[in-house]
């Protein structure tokens, strides 16, 4: 399952992230402990809690003394602001940019996008 090339807990932290984008799991639901975490998939309880302390600074979880870790309340929102953002700096505009030196125009870009738009929706 966790295979990819980031260390074991950014790639826990991700997933955890996609349940919550995905509404998997919703406000305030309780996540797996860093014990059963551990168990299930067979790491290092310190790994699971490395990730599960990343996503409690980001505001994602929040801990429950003596009862464990859940979603924070606006976690999703801020996850898709967060993630509608990169997607602009990081997908978007390079896009842009080099649709600039191909000499495409936004009226190319707008017809393309519309055009693929609306294919897939008769698909």
């Amino acid at each position: 399952m966790f295979d990819g090339p980031e260390p074991l807990y950014v790639q826990i932290g991700q997933m955890i992230r996609s349940q919550v984008l995905a509404g998997e799991l919703g406000e305030d639901e309780q996540v797996m402990s860093t014990t059963q975490f551990a168990t299930t998939f067979r790491i290092n309880p310190a790994t699971a809690a490395k990730a599960f302390s990343g996503l409690v600074d980001e505001g994602v979880l929040y801990k429950r003394r003596g009862l464990g870790m859940f979603v924070a309340p606006g976690a999703r929102a801020r996850l898709l602001e967060h993630d509608r953002q990169a997607y602009f700096d990081e997908v978007l505009a390079p896009a842009l940019a080099q649709a600039k030196v191909l000499g495409i125009t936004t009226d190319e870009i707008v017809t393309h996008i519309r055009h693929q738009h609306t294919t897939s929706e008769e698909s």
